[in-house]
């Protein structure tokens, strides 16, 4: 860590926007920590917010104390660190033995870069800035033309907001020489993907290709006549079932929010096949497990159907998050806002890690769960063939 604690320390300054630590190496503690300047009765000192679960902490600490901190997380809590100044972005991955992989790129020929706000109780900052309009955020309703957040739309605003934030986590992994290639499966409306492709091109200025997929012949041809108006020109939408669909060539990122009941674990078994990078799937009407889910013991809560259902909805996403694992991918369970017209919440987040995977890699007890419960998942026959 000593190599990069010198640029560390020359980025803690007024010249800071945020330093955004993230991937936890363990289970059950803080999921990320964000780092920013704040002047404190005239001298300058970093706030952190630290989020675990669902809640959120803040503490303030003098430079030196902020520097000695986060190179305590990295050497032990977390695998990757971005921080951006108003001079460069870095990037910071650290592997299982503790080495850093650091790369820095300076700004050049952005203009003048906007001051870091130091107030310390500022209004919540979003990716996608408030009075900035967009595009798809104008026609949805969202904004208006002057970029305005409709009131009775914030919450759609902080959802979108809320989903590429989670995008923004896995960066590092996804950057690579070429087009980042993402698939999304079960689309629907889009507003998410449409949100995905304008984050990562127009404001990450990363070169994507994305594929949006859908039974809706009218949703589709909708969607492709939007992305053609606001000149998104590797966004395109087809036709078409998840469990048929083939696709050539490598796939970076699956994403898949509410596809419906196994739709979900074809799904997850297509980009495992892929190989791809990063998944992303909100599970949605999980009504598989209810209907095999048996087992005396538990009988005292399975004779209540809403207890039976939500207990059947839990084990369903479990096995998926745990075959996930057992196919090499660092899994996290999110709480993600809720979605339209419906209450499903969880956000499985899965990063291909660096060990092989496969079945017979690694004993998550999940057989021994189902065996138990007498449950036997579609995701589960579509990992073993």
């Amino acid at each position: 860590m000593e190599k990069w604690k010198d640029k560390l320390s020359d980025m803690l300054s007024d010249r800071l926007y945020q330093i955004i630590i993230s991937n936890p190496r363990k289970k059950g503690g803080a999921v990320k920590i964000k780092i920013r300047p704040v002047m404190v009765k005239g001298q300058i000192c970093y706030q952190e917010t630290i989020t675990r679960g669902t809640q959120v902490f803040h503490e303030n600490h003098e430079k030196e104390e902020m520097l000695d901190r986060i190179l305590s997380y990295m050497g032990t809590d977390f695998k990757q660190l971005e921080a951006e100044t108003m001079d460069s972005r870095l990037t910071a991955l650290v592997s299982k033995d503790g080495k850093a992989t650091v790369k820095e790129r300076k700004k050049e020929g952005e203009g003048a870069a906007k001051r870091p706000e130091l107030s310390h109780n500022r209004s919540k900052q979003y990716l996608l800035e408030e009075g900035k309009p967009v595009p798809f955020l104008v026609d949805l309703g969202i904004q208006t033309k002057d970029g305005k957040i409709v009131r009775a739309k914030y919450d759609k605003f902080k959802q979108i907001n809320r989903y590429l934030e989670f995008v923004e986590d896995i960066l590092p992994a996804l950057k690579k020489e070429g087009p980042v290639r993402i698939i999304d499966f079960g689309c629907g409306k889009s507003y998410l993907t449409f949100a995905l492709y304008y984050f990562l091109h127009e404001l990450k200025q990363m070169e994507v290709s994305i594929a949006g997929l859908d039974l809706k012949r009218d949703v589709i041809e909708k969607c492709n006549l939007l992305a053609q108006k606001y000149g998104y020109q590797n966004l395109h939408f087809y036709h078409g079932d998840i469990s048929g669909y083939q696709e050539e060539g490598e796939v970076d990122m699956v994403v898949t929010l509410h596809a419906c009941d196994t739709a979900t674990d074809y799904a997850i078994q297509k980009a495992v096949s892929w190989k791809a990078k990063v998944i992303f799937t909100v599970p949605c009407c999980q009504h598989e497990v209810n209907g095999q889910i048996e087992n005396e013991i538990l009988e005292p809560v399975l004779k209540y159907g809403l207890l039976k259902e939500r207990m059947a909805a839990l084990v369903t996403d479990a096995v998926r998050a745990n075959l996930l694992e057992e196919a090499g991918y660092d899994t996290q369970v999110l709480e993600f806002i809720d979605m339209e017209h419906t209450p499903k919440n969880i956000l499985i987040r899965a990063v291909k890690g660096n060990m092989p995977g496969g079945k017979g890699k690694l004993d998550t007890g999940v057989a021994r769960m189902t065996g138990f419960l007498q449950v036997n998942t579609t995701l589960q026959k579509l990992m073993e063939k």
